[in-house]
């Protein structure tokens, strides 16, 4: 299908909508500046105009070229954004809407089944026709010009009619959107990131429920290296393209001394000493920045550290709530999305960290059996890392 003639994108958000008329305005405040941010870190020119019930991008009054299509392709990658359509904007009356959709008709697949989607707001005396009779009406319409057949289960192109008091809009494409709640309404979280397949879909899960996420990569020394770092830098900017008004860049804490400390002094508890070193170390940037939380990409059972057990042992390092967004997701699911947000390639490179993890780890520990086997000033000298952290430019 070819660029179709759009002056506007249609931004449509979900769960905003059953907010508090309060929270929902300030909610829908910080999407459109979002959405604004979005379109300003991609170089794409448009207008952000919040409404009630949508966002609409249209042309910039300074007179510059508006691609509506680009625009709502972008929007679509904004967290709290359900989809967007590029669509044109006509009178909210019948005929120039069924010349609009016939008009968009003209890029029509040949033989691709169809369906006309309608959605009228405003008193019931605002339109003389009903969403049924214009649906019907335009199908007609858009039947007769392409010769294709009518399909309402599952059409292969959609033509949707969002008739308002004033205007309507009238669309043949739509994108998806992540949905959730606008990244910065519930605050900061810091997120222990080593940048492969599982922290880069947790940061995602975590700005889509509305949050700010501070990456911090705990530097492994001889036991991570230059590729380990690439990577998790990569995966790290992939999922701040999606929230450019947020710093998501890496910050990297130096720890390789402490991990060859660990690897001299502790055997099969030695993964879960570590994971409370990085959630202490975690838990000392939270404490600078003011965050209210902490976050892994950790899952239930899918590593020896990571049984229920163990995550209660590593736990107890941290005196902040630890989230963790994927919590039950089997590991086919966090590859699947991995691919969907574009982490997936850089994710998979081989770095060879796993050299710290004992032959025979500890899968069901305890508190005590863990802190006796560990330096007695581990969680201090992990909380003094992160004074030594630094950005990754």
């Amino acid at each position: 299908m070819q660029p179709l003639p759009s002056d506007v994108a249609v931004v449509r958000f979900g769960e905003i909508g059953v907010k508090s008329e309060k929270v929902r305005g300030q909610m829908l405040d910080r999407l459109a500046d979002n959405v604004e941010a979005v379109l300003e870190d991609r170089d794409i020119s448009g207008r952000v105009e919040r409404r009630w019930s949508r966002i609409l991008v249209r042309a910039a009054s300074d007179g510059s070229d508006f691609d509506a299509d680009a625009a709502a392709t972008a929007a679509a990658d904004t967290f709290g954004v359900v989809s967007t359509r590029p669509a044109v904007t006509v009178p909210p009356e019948r005929d120039p809407i069924e010349a609009a959709a016939v008009d968009f008709a003209t890029a029509h697949p040949e033989g691709a089944p169809f369906a006309v989607r309608a959605t009228r707001a405003g008193p019931s005396d605002a339109h003389p026709f009903s969403s049924q009779d214009i649906e019907r009406e335009v199908g007609t319409a858009v039947g007769n010009a392409t010769g294709a057949p009518v399909d309402l289960d599952d059409p292969d192109v959609t033509y949707r009619l969002e008739i308002r008091e004033e205007e309507a809009f009238v669309s043949a494409r739509e994108y998806d959107g992540p949905g959730g709640l606008p990244v910065g309404t519930q605050g900061t979280t810091v997120l222990l990131f080593s940048g492969g397949l599982d922290s880069p879909v947790a940061a995602w899960e975590l700005c889509k429920r509305g949050l700010e996420v501070l990456p911090v990569y705990l530097d492994l020394g001889a036991y991570g290296g230059a590729d380990h770092l690439a990577r998790a830098e990569e995966t790290a900017r992939v999922v701040g393209r999606s929230a450019p008004h947020v710093d998501m860049r890496l910050r990297v804490v130096p720890a390789g001394a402490l991990v060859e400390e660990l690897v001299a002094a502790t055997d099969a508890t030695r993964m879960l000493s570590l994971r409370r070193a990085m959630l202490r170390t975690a838990e000392a940037v939270a404490d600078d920045i003011g965050a209210h939380s902490l976050a892994t990409g950790e899952s239930v059972g899918q590593k020896s550290s990571q049984t229920g057990p163990n995550l209660r042992t590593t736990d107890a390092a941290a005196g902040r709530p630890v989230y963790r967004p994927l919590l039950t997701r089997d590991k086919p699911e966090i590859v699947e999305q991995a691919r969907e947000i574009g982490t997936f390639v850089d994710a998979t490179m081989n770095v060879g960290c796993e050299r710290v993890a004992p032959d025979y780890p500890e899968t069901n520990a305890t508190v005590e059996q863990v802190v006796a086997a560990e330096p007695d000033d581990l969680l201090e000298q992990a909380a003094a890392l992160a004074k030594n952290r630094y950005v990754v430019e």
